[in-house]
């Protein structure tokens, strides 16, 4: 199946890095046009240097701020990739890194919903991301998995709020984006093996697995209310 978002724009809110860079790039690959958002729009500006993208400033913990972008921007279609992880054990964990995982991941996506659905065309869609922690449990992952249950469980809703825009979460496994380089060479090593060696695919995935996902979940019309898992089968082992 040919994918194409030609003539259609969306709005990509996250880093200029990792997987908001491989889902831009991906975006621009099939002809769409992407306005690329984050709370620091000079480093996004840098990011994407050379290319059509355009730049803005979003917050997901102040609703000013997306309320004020959704009301300069024209788009057709929404994707968060922003997050706040909390991973700890729960003697560890504090409110404040729950609720801005939280805040990041589920209720500023639902003001994203809010704000910009019902400036989105009829065929226009949302794209949250949710976690393979909120189907399989780790240790250390209570509260990202708690997040990213939320997640699912807002895509299931929104989508039969706001129907015919769809609205689906896309679902990562472990992703060697650097997003767990805090954990030190070493340690992050020895996880990936382990999880290498459990996972169905026999592999990592990628930032580029991801972004194929996304596309999926833009381009695929009969696809709403669902999380579509990009994890090699990791949570089924």
């Amino acid at each position: 199946m040919s994918v194409s978002l030609e003539n259609r724009t969306v709005l990509v809110v996250g880093r200029g890095s990792g997987i908001a860079r491989a889902t831009v790039d991906a975006l621009l690959a099939v002809g769409a046009k992407v306005v690329a958002a984050g709370r620091d729009q000079e480093a996004l500006a840098a990011a994407y240097k050379g290319t059509t993208v355009q730049t803005a400033t979003i917050d997901l913990s102040d609703e000013a701020s997306i309320a004020a972008l959704a009301s300069s921007v024209e788009v057709d279609h929404v994707v968060s990739t922003a997050s706040a992880r909390a991973r700890g054990l729960v003697a560890e964990l504090t409110p404040a890194a729950m609720l801005g995982s939280f805040q990041t991941k589920v209720i500023g996506p639902i003001l994203l919903a809010k704000h910009f659905a019902p400036r989105l065309p009829a065929d226009g869609s949302f794209v949250f991301f949710s976690g393979h922690s909120a189907r399989k449990s780790h240790t250390g992952m209570l509260a990202v998995g708690a997040t990213n249950a939320a997640v699912d469980a807002v895509a299931r809703s929104l989508a039969v709020e706001l129907a015919p825009i769809r609205v689906n979460a896309v679902s990562p496994g472990t992703i060697d984006t650097g997003a767990y380089d805090g954990l030190g060479e070493a340690v992050k090593a020895d996880l990936f093996a382990h999880r290498v060696a459990e996972n169905p695919a026999g592999r990592l995935g990628t930032a580029e697995d991801v972004a194929d996902g996304v596309l999926f979940a833009l381009t695929s019309t009969f696809v709403t209310g669902t999380s579509i898992a990009v994890d090699g089968g990791e949570p089924i082992v």
